[in-house]
Parts: structure tokens; sequence; C-alpha cells
């Protein structure tokens, strides 16, 4: 063969030779060629033409027909490559000519347009990037066979494509090949336009024959649906000019054809479009998901939410295997909170293969427990009757225990699941104020200047705990130690288990109403209008904190944030470290009797009626709990979680409060004599229970606890 000058030996073929390309590189090293033109690479940039091994005559004419001939070495293939090249092509009936350029009987045209082809390749890599590039068909040759070739860019897969009599076209795949230099193997691989061979191991039909120099739009959706499924136009006949339309499609370059296409959507009507899309958008859906390794497609999902998370579940068998894993589950619940996984005794099967995830099923009693909270049905409260006529003045809730305190001088340990009046806690000689419990160990301090240390299971008092010579009005626990405020002015540290007081502080002029403890530093408030920071180990205040102009009636501390609430109206925002003043939080508008601190989320409840939500970092009121559902008197107590705000109020009400939006969610408890007397003092609430302690100051409501519960059926 005759190649911009040089001539290329090709092996002997048995059945079918072909003219082959190589020596270029690029497609313009084939503008050096005499004959070819511009115009010549863009029509055949993106095709090649094949045909038989002229005869010696045959030669002769093209190498007449080239001018500046140079001779240059070809290196010859192997005996095995040769042998791995032999295929039999099935020929197509006569006169039957593929879409290739026309001929026009001259050998040195031809030959130029042969040459014209080498650099397809490096165009379509450089265009499309697609995985076949390159393409090349034949003429009509004697044989009356067509025969296409492309290949991979990359790699060293040569495949042929050979028209069958039915119109189908047959692919056959070469084993990859090493080609030979000057200096022995060359592992490089083959580019494009530098070497094509023939070859046949495997072959597989891929449907009607369409030249092209890339996979069709058409060989998609038969390789993903089938020729059974594809779309047709029902009952109209094909118009005469279709073939010849398509075949002047076939011949254009790649940016002519998007040209016409652009012109083609141009003039249809939507009713075309719109068959377009639903052609096409299909074929183009991927269920990306189940081809990403197991890993990465949990990666994925756990950027979803959990409500789609269970909706992904639906899509298939797989989907559903991959949103059952447990730990992608466990992830969900630690953001929302939840640190154990539910182990059931027996765990369920969804279905056969499937294995319900302790995590997920986790996840989904703590979404129905929200949701019993938020709309599900009032069931009637368990009601705990004791403590006769007296006020219930601390509350305390852990586990299935409830410990409440009253001026009749005694507590009551009750259990959470019976109702039941456990123990009576009988000792102290003036009415208790001030509680603290953990597991069953329960510390109350009391107006006869005492706290005691009790057994909750037994009822036995432990300690007596001697010192304070006011009432104990406050008490905070860590561990075994607890730190008691008092009417005295002083606050003093305790070890519970021995019972001896261990510090004393001093340095109030005026009854400590609130006190905190982290094991490490003291906080107190007084109605001095001072908040002080201790050290208990030296005895010494760190820091006195001042700014308020009233008393202060309430604290929380997180261990870096001391926030206090005032008979003043404000709250302040403390640094403990330095004692500076970070933020004063102003709105509310009379004594702030109750705060609850978390994550540097701060919930206010105020006599005036209002609840308010802060953000201590910033100083910002995020929310204001008030609209035609607030409360219509003073707030008596608090609690929130990380969804919900739960308010009792001397109103005889406990509302509910969506933390996020501080929208009014329901009234969870509404007493009939609320409004002429009737009181909720104090609420304590678990993940599934309410407790509150209601009453009056008039007689109009019965002293009473009442347990509210949010469970789910775990059947």
């Amino acid at each position: 063969m005759v190649c911009g000058g040089c001539w290329m030996e090709q092996p002997e073929e048995k059945d079918l030779g072909c003219w082959e390309l190589k020596g270029f590189s690029s497609l313009d090293d084939l503008l050096l060629v005499k004959g070819i033109t511009t115009r010549i690479l863009e029509l055949n940039s993106q095709r090649m033409t094949c045909r038989r091994r002229p005869s010696s005559e045959e030669e002769a004419r093209v190498s007449s027909g080239l001018q500046g001939d140079n001779k240059a070495s070809v290196p010859q293939v192997g005996a095995e490559e040769e042998a791995a090249a032999a295929v039999v092509w099935e020929p197509e009936r006569a006169g039957s000519a593929g879409p290739g350029l026309e001929a026009d009987g001259s050998g040195g045209h031809r030959a130029q347009e042969l040459l014209s082809s080498t650099g397809c390749g490096e165009q379509e890599e450089d265009d499309e990037e697609e995985e076949e590039e390159g393409s090349c068909y034949s003429e009509e040759g004697e044989d009356g066979g067509n025969v296409y070739f492309y290949y991979t860019i990359g790699e060293r897969w040569i495949n042929y494509l050979q028209r069958t009599e039915d119109g189908g076209l047959l692919r056959h795949v070469r084993p990859k090949m090493k080609r030979k230099s000057e200096n022995g193997l060359d592992g490089r691989t083959l580019s494009p336009g530098k070497k094509l061979r023939k070859g046949s191991e495997y072959s597989r039909t891929l449907g009607p024959c369409t030249p092209s120099p890339t996979t069709t739009f058409g060989d998609l959706r038969n390789a993903k649906a089938g020729p059974a499924r594809r779309r047709h136009i029902p009952s109209v006949a094909p118009p005469p000019e279709l073939q010849d339309w398509l075949r002047t499609f076939q011949r254009w370059s790649g940016p002519e054809k998007l040209l016409a296409l652009d012109e083609l959507i141009d003039r249809c009507e939507p009713s075309q479009i719109k068959y377009m899309m639903q052609v096409i958008e299909p074929q183009f859906q991927r269920d990306f998901i189940s081809l990403l390794p197991k890993e990465l497609a949990l990666y994925v999902l756990s950027f979803l939410e959990p409500r789609d998370l269970l909706r992904a579940a639906q899509t298939c068998r797989y989907w559903r295997v991959l949103a059952e894993d447990n730990l992608l589950w466990r992830e969900k619940c630690r953001e929302e909170g939840i640190e154990e996984p539910l182990n059931l005794r027996k765990r369920r099967l969804l279905s056969p293969g499937f294995m319900y995830s302790p995590w997920k099923f986790a996840f989904m009693r703590q979404h129905k427990i929200d949701m019993n909270w938020r709309s599900g049905e009032l069931r009637a409260p368990k009601v705990l009757k004791g403590h006769d006529d007296h006020v219930i003045t601390c509350l305390q809730f852990c586990g299935n225990r409830i410990v409440s305190g009253s001026d009749d001088n005694t507590l009551k340990v009750w259990s959470a699941v019976t109702g039941e009046c456990v123990q009576t806690l009988v000792g102290h000689t003036g009415g208790v104020w001030s509680s603290q419990m953990r597991d069953s160990v329960v510390i109350s301090g009391s107006t006869d200047r005492t706290l005691k240390v009790w057994n909750a299971d037994t009822g036995e008092c432990v300690h007596t705990l001697y010192g304070h010579t006011s009432t104990v009005r406050c008490m905070h626990l860590h561990g075994n130690r607890v730190v008691s405020g008092s009417r005295d002015a002083t606050l003093r540290l305790w070890d519970i288990e021995t019972g001896q007081c261990l510090h004393v502080l001093m340095g109030h002029v005026a009854a400590v109403r609130c006190v905190q403890y982290d094991g490490h530093k003291v906080v107190s408030g007084a109605y001095d209008y001072t908040v002080k920071v201790w050290d208990p180990e030296s005895e010494s205040c760190t820091h006195t904190l001042q700014g308020h102009t009233n008393r202060v009636y309430s604290l929380q501390f997180d261990g870096t944030h001391i926030v206090s609430g005032s008979l003043d109206t404000s709250i302040r925002v403390w640094d403990v470290e330095s004692g500076n003043c970070l933020h004063t939080l102003m709105g509310h508008q009379s004594l702030t009797s109750g705060m609850e601190l978390r994550d540097n989320i701060l919930v206010s409840g105020n006599a005036d009626s209002t609840v308010k939500i802060w953000d201590i970092k910033t100083g910002q009121c995020l929310q204001t709990l008030q609209g035609p559902s607030k409360h219509q008197s003073a707030v008596t107590c608090l609690q929130f979680s990380s969804k919900f705000v739960v308010t009792s109020s001397d109103d005889g009400t406990v509302k509910l409060w969506d933390l996020k939006t501080g929208e009014f969610v329901r009234n969870l408890v509404a007493l009939e004599s609320g409004g002429s007397g009737g009181v909720v003092w104090r609420i304590r609430a678990s993940n599934t229970k309410l407790v509150c302690a209601v009453g009056s100051r008039n007689g109009t409501e019965e002293t009473k606890l009442l347990v509210l519960d949010f469970d789910v059926d775990l059947k």
C-alpha cells in the first residue's frame, strides 16, 4: 500500500485483504500529502475506507498516481498474529454498496482518500473521548462485502465489523496485540492511524448496520431494552426519501450533524419534542447506587435524611439491603441523640433474607415516640396521690422512680410504671424545699436546716448532714459530692458516702437561692444581686459577677458559660474563666423563674407568661413561645429536648412547643380548675413519660402527681 510516499507491506490474507493505514500521528501530518485538503479531512475524519488488497497491476496504477514517494520499511507481523487475523467473512448480496465515499474510478484519487482517514482516531479522541474511537468502512469490493473497522483508544483491541445479508452487523474482536519496533517489542498502546489489523476470535451480532464512528443511540437502545421493546410509530409508512436522507446525514461530520439536529429541533412541534424526550430520557437513567461499590453506595446514602432512606428502601431489593445497613442507621441515631440500639430478644424478620437493623429499630421507635408526643392520642394519666393538700415543692424523676418532696416534711418514692407509692421518707422536722437523686440515692434539704441522704429502695436515712444555720434552699449533686446553698448565705460541699462536710464557701451577704456544680467549680446566685464562682478545694471565690440589679433566682452552668436569671427581668451570660459578661439578654418583663441550657441553646421561662429560646453564643433570641395559645399566667417550670419544649404554668396547663419553629403543638395537661386556682407546680420528663405535680392554693384542685406515658408497643 502507498501511504504518504511510503510503501506499506500488508501480510497476505486467506479470504480478504485490506488497505492498512499507518505512519501518521495527526491530521496535520496528512495535510503534507499531495491532494489532501482540509475539506477531505473534514469529510473523512470520522471514517476510514478499506477494500481488498489490489493486484500487482492495481498497485502499479496506485503508485503512479502519487508523487514524491519515499519508501519506508514496515514491521512484519508474526505467524501467530497472522493466524489470529484469519476470519471467514460472510459476503453481502451482489450490488449492495456500503455508505462509503463515492467511487470515481481513479485509483490515485481513491488512494488519497484512503490516506485522508488515518487521523480519525486522533480527531475523535479530542472531540468525543468516547470508549470506541475511529471508524472505517468499505466500499463495494469484488466480493460484494462491506467491512467496517473501529478500535479503542489506549488499548490494543482491534474490532472488525461485517455487514450480513439480513442487514445485521457481526463484530469480531481481536485479542490484545503488541507491535514490534526496530529496537524490539514496543509496549506502547496502539494510537489512532498507526496500525489496524483484522482478527476474529470472537463475534457477536450488533443489529442493523449503520456506519458510525462511535456506538449509536440505536445501539444503546437495543442493548438496554432489546429490539422487541423499541418504540415504533404505528400505522405510518416510511417516506421513500427517508433512507437517502439518513445516508446524507451519516456522511456529514460531527459539527454538521449537530447543526442539522439543532435546525431540526427548531422545526419540530411540541408533541414531537415530547416524543423525543420519552425516547431519549430513559437511556440516560442509571441506577448509579447499584453500580457503585457497597462502601461508596453507603457513603452516598448517608447524606439522605432518614425519611428519604425509608423511601429509598422501597426502590428495589438491593437498595433495601443497603437501606437496612446497621452502621448507616447507627450514624442516623447518633445524629438524633440515640446512644444505644434496641436489642430485642427475638430480632424481627422483615421478609426472607431481610433482618431489622437494631439501630434502625431504635430510630423507628424514637420516631414513633416523637409522634406520640406531637399528635398521638393522650391516654388517661396515672394519678399518684399521697401528700394530701400540701404543696409539692420539689420533684425528681429518674428511670422508673419518681421522688416528690413536700412542705408536709416528707418525701415519697413512686413507681412510674405502677403508680404505687413505694416508700415514704420520714425524718425531716420541717418542710422539704430541695432535693436531688441519682439511682437509688436521694438527698433532701429542709427548713429544719439539715440535709438528709436516703436509700430510696429501703426508705432508710443513711446520713443527716448538719452545718447550715437556716433553710437549705438549693443543692446540686455531682458524683458522690453535693453542694448545698442556704438562707444563711453560705454554701457547703458534702461527701454523701461518708456524710462529712468537706468545704464551706462564705462570701455572699444574703440568702443563696441557686447553685451549680460540675465537679471542679461551684457557681452560686444569691439575693445580694451577685453571682460567685468558687474553687471548692481552696474555698476561695475566683470571680464575683456583678451586673444584676435585683435578686438572682436561677442559674445554668455548662463548664464554660454561666447564665443567670434575675428579678431585674434580664438574663446575663458570663464567661467562667474571665468573669466577663458576654451578653445581656433582654426581652422578658418579669422574674425569670426557670431556665435550662444545652449545647449553647437556652430556654427561659418567665413570670410574664412567656418562654424564650436563646443562642447564648450570639445573644440572639431565636424564638418566643407566645401567641393565641400561650400561657395565661406565670411559667412555673420547663424542660426541653432536641425537638420539643414542655412548659407548665399557674394557669393549670402543660404545653408542648416545637423547639426549632417555636410553634405551639398542643396542650398535654389542662386542669379543669385552671384559671380558678388549679396550678401545675413542677414537671419532669423522660423520653417516654411526663410527670406533673399539680394542686392549688385555694383547695380547688387536689394535690397529686400525673404520669403521662408516650411509649410505643414493642410487639
